[in-house]
């Protein structure tokens, strides 16, 4: 190239260069400044599309893993109370096996018991209906499967279990629960009174009618021995007649009745014992099988197994024995309230647990051979009851302890376990985005004292450059 003036084609060169090497020097500088080695899409965009989906990633599982904090301590705060329940239900057995022990007891002692253990019962549900973590409740049943009924005349939702599905159920009563019943042979009417004083044996116990007894305070007084019976009398007063029924229904509901006296002027019972006993609830609901305990039907098999309804007595008022409705009863619609955890940086990644209702009402359901329905039923005051109520609340312990042995087993190899393993992917999900985005300390440095070094050469190269115009100078002088 010739010497010239106008355009310095060398100095253009080295300004070039020079700006090439300051853009450098400056990237350099906030790599430097900023810690990170990608701090814009022009630094490497398919590095930060790669490193933006990690830190989306870190942030999730960051989130997951408190989340999973969290439910540990909701599944805690549910497991002490059922800790609680457990408690009290091996006070109430011990209450239980002491009143079975009839024979160094009277009336009074076990009455004490059946009032301890209805304080008992009355913690329970107070335990069940209280229990929350924050604003939700965890034992009422409304954090598992619940259900209501179209007809609450007829029928109770008691509960559900992890194998029943929602959706709506038919209950069907083909065979009505029955009460244990006796009905007196001999009218009184209304006006009437008995002739003489008369013992009158109910179920073991004795209950002293005196002479000039209407039919009306018979059954008062009948009535008035009814928790230590579990027997209550109604009055059928079409037929001037008394009937005697169980509280209970089922097979294992039963009465005995006999009287000192027999024939007109008396209550209208006979010398010789009367006996009856009562007949189990037989039914589907949802057209699936279902078993029958008492007034409890309890779906077997198909998509509402392990779904417990109780029908209620038929309110017509010639119903005095107090059988359960019969026929179709209504529906009992199922919801699943499973308690859901988002447990994994991603959509969909979550675990659900089911805690089943712990009130008296829906523990210790159909055992098979006693005269309860439920624990919130059970009464100490005769040995029949005792054994019975131990029965039913062995059961009842059996259903807190599986509760909190499944929560438990969700706690340890759902939740800490996932927890864990999202420690461990977080861990190693930072160091792949550090080694994409984070800056090389020691490679940087050395980049930065290269550029350096390049800027103050270019700075030199380019104020030489500039001098070489003047070199035509020298031509012209001579």
């Amino acid at each position: 190239m010739g010497l010239v003036i106008t355009n310095n084609v060398t100095s253009l060169i080295g300004q070039h260069n020079l700006k090439r090497t300051n853009s450098a020097l400056q990237r350099s500088l906030e790599r430097l400044s900023s810690g990170l080695r990608i701090n814009r899409g022009a630094d490497g965009p398919a590095a930060l599309v790669v490193s933006e989906q990690q830190r989306a990633q870190i942030v999730g599982l960051q989130t997951a893993i408190e989340n999973a904090s969290k439910a540990v301590s909701l599944v805690q705060t549910a497991e002490g109370a059922l800790d609680e329940i457990n408690r009290l239900l091996l006070k109430a057995r011990s209450l239980a096996l002491d009143s079975a022990n009839a024979g160094v007891h009277d009336a009074d002692a076990l009455a004490a018991n059946q009032a301890e253990i209805n304080n008992i019962l009355a913690t329970i549900d107070r335990i069940a209906a209280n229990t929350q973590f924050g604003t939700k409740k965890l034992l009422d049943g409304s954090a598992g499967i619940s259900g209501s009924v179209s007809d609450p005349a007829r029928t109770v939702f008691l509960r559900g279990t992890s194998d029943t599905l929602a959706g709506t159920y038919t209950v069907n009563v083909t065979t009505a629960a029955q009460r244990a019943y006796i009905i007196s042979t001999t009218a009184l009417a209304d006006n009437d009174t008995i002739s003489n004083d008369e013992v009158l044996t109910v179920n073991g116990v004795n209950i002293t009618l005196t002479a000039g007894m209407t039919r009306a305070q018979i059954i008062s007084r009948i009535n008035s021995y009814t928790n230590q019976t579990g027997v209550e009398a109604v009055d059928d007063d079409n037929n001037d007649r008394i009937v005697l029924r169980t509280l209970q229904f089922g097979s294992a509901a039963s009465i005995s009745v006999v009287s000192t006296r027999q024939g007109a002027g008396s209550a209208g019972f006979t010398t010789t014992i009367q006996t009856d006993t009562g007949v189990d609830i037989a039914g589907t609901i949802g057209g699936q099988a279902a078993v029958g305990s008492g007034n409890v039907l309890t779906a077997v098999s198909g998509a509402p197994k392990g779904l417990s309804v109780a029908v209620k007595t038929d309110t017509a008022a010639t119903n005095l024995v107090g059988n359960t409705f019969s026929g179709n009863v209504g529906t009992v619609t199922v919801t699943d309230n499973s308690l859901q955890f988002q447990i994994g940086p991603n959509a969909g990644q979550t675990a659900k647990v089911a805690i089943g209702n712990m009130a008296t009402s829906a523990l210790g359901l159909n055992v098979a051979g006693v005269q309860f329905s439920s624990l919130s039923q059970i009464n100490v005051r005769t040995v029949s009851g005792a054994t019975d109520a131990i029965k039913v609340i062995d059961q009842a312990i059996d259903d807190v302890t599986n509760l909190r042995g499944m929560l438990g087993a969700f706690q340890q190899n759902t939740l800490e376990a996932t927890a864990n393993n999202l420690r461990a992917t977080l861990e190693n999900t930072v160091a792949a985005e550090s080694t994409i985005r984070d800056t090389d300390y020691a490679q940087e440095i050395a980049n930065f004292t290269k550029q350096q070094i390049l800027l103050q050469t270019g700075i030199s190269v380019l104020a030489n450059a500039n001098q070489v115009p003047q070199l035509v100078l020298a031509l012209l002088q001579r």
